[in-house]
């Protein structure tokens, strides 16, 4: 009986001896190496015209792409690639979960795809900085945790964004959000209200953002920031894109979020998009968002509109010791809107509440829910049947007036 794995390893030692060192070769030049040597090998080794194909494939995703993983990156469908050590690999494909029955053949070749990930987006990852956040060729965001961190083998998180970005009239389609609530914030954006999006885990937010920021008027100069490149802003010339960057060994220092953040204070930005605020960058945030740089957007993990701004003031805290009044004083009037998003048991995606921030009073941020989720029921399926409902009309309408709205 022959064993396939010894095949292919055969097979890739054959193709890699008859790459050149001298020259860069391109895709089409490597397929043909490949072909080649299998058309030569094959016959001896008993292989049919089927396993030709599929090691052609197989070796090509090894050598150039991402071995078994191209597989799940090339899928529209799939969402989330969870890969726990080389043999369990779990997959989100439509909004479920399962076992992918593929697996590693070994540990040193999921960590060869691992510093390809990494060495893409000029990154390092290794025992002595075992955590990571990268991303892939396709925009998807991947997150790294390798030993003496995880114990049970690499860790590699995969969240695939939609090659064609999602916009407001598909979550529309979806049922993610109502007509009457696009409009309204589309007219928030254009008047220049600082929007802040939040949500759980998966809830979408990164997806809102980008949908949210189109409605950016195209003759603006806007600077995104974040972690790791993710927003796909469509249709803006004078667009500034910013990354951080990781302290490594050839003693390249850390480019943090707050270092990004000030710095395109001196970039004459019209609006800053934050990609997601994790700590003490709150305080930069809000404090552009404070100094005339209206029209600003960013996100945050919360579990409602109120725990994100509960989760704003210890952020700050973690960047400067301030008195609480200070800090919610800022809060309140640099962030205009709160758009909480969530993922109902159905695992449907939803605007579930459009929260507008007063004004600090007695020791308390003031807010006013303006839309609200209201569930219904469910169908025959189990989907959820509801609709944002109307609660308060926008009490703060200055921006509005100014722009002409």
């Amino acid at each position: 009986m022959r064993d396939l794995e010894d095949i292919r390893q055969k097979l890739k030692d054959s193709i890699m001896s008859r790459f050149s060192m001298e020259k860069e070769l391109s895709d089409d030049e490597v397929r043909t190496i490949i072909d080649e040597t299998i058309m030569e090998q094959g016959r001896s080794l008993g292989l049919s015209l089927l396993e030709k194909q599929e090691l052609s494939k197989d070796m090509f995703y090894t050598i150039r792409r991402l071995d078994i993983l191209q597989e799940l990156t090339d899928d529209p469908k799939v969402t989330e690639i969870m890969i726990n050590g080389k043999d369990n690999i779990f997959v989100e494909r439509a909004g479920r979960l399962f076992r992918w029955e593929k697996s590693f053949s070994s540990e040193e070749k999921l960590e060869d795809v691992i510093q390809q990930i990494v060495a893409s987006c000029n990154r390092t990852v290794n025992e002595a900085s075992p955590i990571v956040d990268a991303r892939l060729a396709n925009g998807s965001r991947v997150n790294v945790v390798l030993a003496p961190v995880a114990l049970n083998g690499p860790i590699v998180t995969i969240r695939r964004f939609p090659e064609k970005p999602i916009q407001m009239d598909d979550l529309e389609r979806f049922g993610a959000i109502t007509r009457e609530v696009i409009d309204f914030l589309k007219q928030l954006v254009v008047a220049g209200y600082n929007i802040f999006i939040s949500g759980g885990t998966g809830s979408g937010k990164t997806t809102f953002l980008n949908a949210l920021s189109n409605f950016i008027p195209k003759d603006e100069r806007i600077i995104t920031i974040e972690d790791s490149a993710e927003l796909q802003i469509q249709g803006v010339p004078n667009l500034v894109r910013l990354e951080t960057r990781n302290a490594n060994v050839e003693g390249c220092k850390e480019i943090s979020m707050r270092d990004l953040i000030r710095s395109s204070l001196r970039m004459r930005p019209d609006r800053i998009v934050v990609g997601e605020v994790r700590g003490s960058e709150a305080l930069d945030m809000v404090q552009a968002m404070n100094t005339g740089h209206d029209g600003s957007l960013s996100t945050g993990h919360a579990n409602s509109a109120a725990d994100m701004l509960s989760r704003l003031e210890t952020m700050i805290l973690m960047g400067m010791d301030l008195p609480l009044s200070a800090i919610r004083g800022q809060l309140a009037s640099g962030i205009d809107v709160i758009v909480h998003l969530g993922r109902l048991r159905d695992k449907s995606r939803k605007v579930l509440q459009v929260v507008e921030i007063l004004e600090y009073r007695d020791d308390v941020i003031e807010t006013a829910v303006l839309y609200e989720f209201e569930e219904e029921g469910e169908d025959e399926q189990g989907r959820i049947i509801g609709s944002l409902k109307k609660r308060n009309t926008l009490e703060h309408r200055e921006k509005l007036r100014a722009a002409g709205l």
